[in-house]
């Protein structure tokens, strides 16, 4: 039995309505993200894939990633996309104490201010804890401090080496609906699901006329 579920259950959204499970709209429009990198070639990759169908996305980056390959960071906000912060070293809330992980954060959100104001971007502060993993205390901190917290309504697991990449796809294509928030990886581990599902998703979700923006 996975660990996950691939379309989150609306008594989970009613259960932390804090927390932005997916953006109701009218207009067709989706979200789709890209959790943990920027990782090399990997992230210019998925750009390259974007850029086809005119899509926008919203990246949520690991700061020390960020640090390590500050122009593929770069890149991606010159391209119009959003970035999130998903902490500096991937930590799990749920495992982490509070002010630990709120400086963890911090940290983060100082190497992406860093960088973006070289390129004069301004955002909403965005965050997605890794793992989807986190306290009470910790959200209700972050929500104090003007964050947004970002969740799914739609799960690929690219990151899961169990399923097939066909499994994978119809993860997204049988699940997304106008507003959906879809989470996929840029990472080395997820790239294998990502590399087949994610052309076949930009191609079929635009044929039925979804747009793709970013969070904000």
């Amino acid at each position: 039995m996975k660990a996950y579920w691939v379309k989150t259950h609306r008594i989970i959204k009613k259960l932390f309505p804090n927390y932005v499970w997916d953006i109701p709209n009218n207009d067709n429009k989706i979200y789709l993200t890209f959790d943990d990198g920027p990782t090399p070639e990997i992230t210019q990759w998925v750009l390259n894939q974007l850029e086809q169908y005119n899509a926008k996305a919203t990246f949520f980056c690991i700061g020390k990633n960020i640090e390590q390959h500050p122009e593929i960071f770069n890149e991606v906000i010159k391209k119009g996309h959003g970035i999130g912060n998903h902490t500096q070293n991937h930590l799990n809330g749920w495992k982490t104490i509070t002010n630990e992980y709120l400086e963890n954060i911090e940290t983060c959100e100082t190497t992406i201010s860093n960088l973006k104001s070289e390129i004069s971007i301004l955002q909403s502060k965005t965050f997605r804890p890794p793992y989807g993993k986190i306290k009470a205390a910790q959200a209700k901190k972050l929500r104090q401090q003007g964050y947004k917290i970002i969740m799914w309504d739609v799960l690929s697991a690219d990151f899961d080496q169990s399923i097939t990449k066909e499994e994978c796809l119809n993860n997204v294509l049988s699940n997304t609906q106008s507003g959906s928030i879809i989470v996929f990886h840029d990472s080395l581990k997820a790239f294998k699901n990502l590399e087949y599902a994610l052309p076949k998703v930009l191609q079929h979700l635009a044929e039925n006329h979804f747009s793709f923006e970013t969070i904000k």
